[in-house]
């Protein structure tokens, strides 16, 4: 018999009403003569009023003790959907990630999997049972809990899928992938099949829906992903190696923007290899993500360097900055948070040239100054001051033909 995992979102189990009827969808799934795999998220808001009381209590939790309390939230929504599923007369049984042996790395709040223990799981849909499983979590070889950090959920879904050799479908609280965010461009269209490397940039750059380790792991295993609506059944959207069926890619296929990160700016350090190895090496030991880089020599033989980090790990580039600052006083630096990061993504860009220089255009005959800008085969990123953001994806969007038609 074919498994399906599906994965359900917090908003969409945000009240015991709203679990009832995700505990339907599951249902007619399980009717249609699947196995059925259920990876939840915490219930609504559940995630961030955990983390805010952790706030109420230090600035800076310890990261162990985080994750300790961060897999409550998944936990309560698992009793929760399968009592919703034993209620209503289908056999299910809930695991959280240390009790199916989710094997994660050892870095709290941006652990990665690295193996999946099936044989209980194997054990519960042969005894055709329903499973429900905690995402965003997983266990250490020390049996210490992990959270899997930001879209740990999808990541969980698509990485049991790939396990199992079954499909995987996310639903949530939109009905697909759109060209861009329709929060931000109102009349953004809907994406029918999107390539996967598409999907992870797009991902990657701040859109909301698939997290890009999530789109990475169907796009090793080769795992369809179908992304729609919990209460909706408008069609959604599939992630595949497919994408655009027309006859000439679309040159753009979508936009993201995102406020999340900030502009780290280090002044007069040593103008050498070594010390963009030591500063980055440092970051990438503390899993810091950084995104854009831009440097620039100075007359004195020293150089200036600007890149882009997460706002959440601001505190980690204070430390690494000040043991610099101690052993060179020279040494300045600035922290611009009022930034956004504004990106096109198109498998058509590998053979369409002109796409950055009518970026530039549209900036310009618009007065939004570009501060940072980086490029790659099928993308185009650049930073603006948060204040024109929307004011950007609106002439992008109305530029490249990522609205609908009036």
């Amino acid at each position: 018999m074919e498994i399906v995992v599906q994965k359900y979102g917090g908003s969409s189990l945000a009240t015991t009403e709203k679990i009832k009827e995700v505990a339907d969808k599951v249902i007619k799934k399980k009717e249609e003569g699947y196995h059925v795999v259920v990876i939840v998220s915490a219930m609504g808001k559940t995630t961030d009023e955990l983390i805010s009381l952790a706030k109420g209590i230090t600035d800076h939790p310890v990261p162990r003790e985080m994750d300790m309390l961060l897999t409550t939230g998944e936990q309560m929504s698992i009793a929760l959907l399968s009592m919703a599923l034993n209620a209503k007369g289908y056999s299910a049984v809930s695991f959280t990630g240390s009790q199916l042996n989710i094997q994660t790395t050892a870095i709290h709040q941006k652990a990665r999997i690295k193996d999946i223990e099936t044989s209980k799981l194997i054990k519960a849909l042969e005894e055709n049972k329903i499973v429900v499983v905690a995402g965003f979590q997983g266990v250490t070889e020390e049996n210490e809990y992990t959270t899997l950090g930001r879209g740990g959920s999808d990541t969980s879904a698509v990485a049991l899928a790939a396990k199992l050799k079954g499909s995987c479908e996310i639903y949530t609280d939109v009905d697909g992938i759109y060209t861009m965010d329709p929060r931000k461009l109102k009349r953004a269209k809907k994406i029918e099949k999107i390539n996967y490397e598409e999907m992870m940039e797009m991902a990657s750059l701040g859109a909301g829906v698939m997290h890009y380790r999530a789109v990475e792991l169907g796009h090793k295993y080769k795992i369809p992903i179908y992304v729609a609506s919990t209460f909706s059944e408008e069609r959604g959207t599939i992630i595949t190696n497919g994408g655009d069926t027309s006859m000439e890619e679309t040159l753009i296929t979508g936009m993201a923007s995102n406020v999340d990160d900030i502009q780290v700016t280090l002044l007069n350090i040593p103008s050498s290899t070594a010390s963009l190895y030591r500063l980055f090496g440092e970051l990438a030991e503390e899993e810091v993500n950084v995104d854009m880089i831009s440097q620039m020599l100075t007359e004195d033989k020293k150089m200036n360097v600007s890149f882009t980090i997460p706002k959440t790990d601001l505190h980690i580039a204070e430390e690494i900055v000040e043991k610099w600052r101690e052993e060179d006083q020279t040494i300045q630096w600035e922290v611009n948070t009022d930034i956004a990061k504004i990106s096109v993504v198109g498998l058509g860009m590998r053979s369409h040239s002109g796409v950055a220089g009518k970026v530039f255009e549209l900036m310009a005959k618009n007065n939004i100054e570009i501060k940072m800008v980086t490029t790659s085969e099928i993308k185009i990123t650049w930073v603006v001051d948060q204040k024109d953001e929307l004011r950007a994806v609106e002439v992008i969007g109305s530029g490249f033909g990522l609205e609908m038609a009036e």
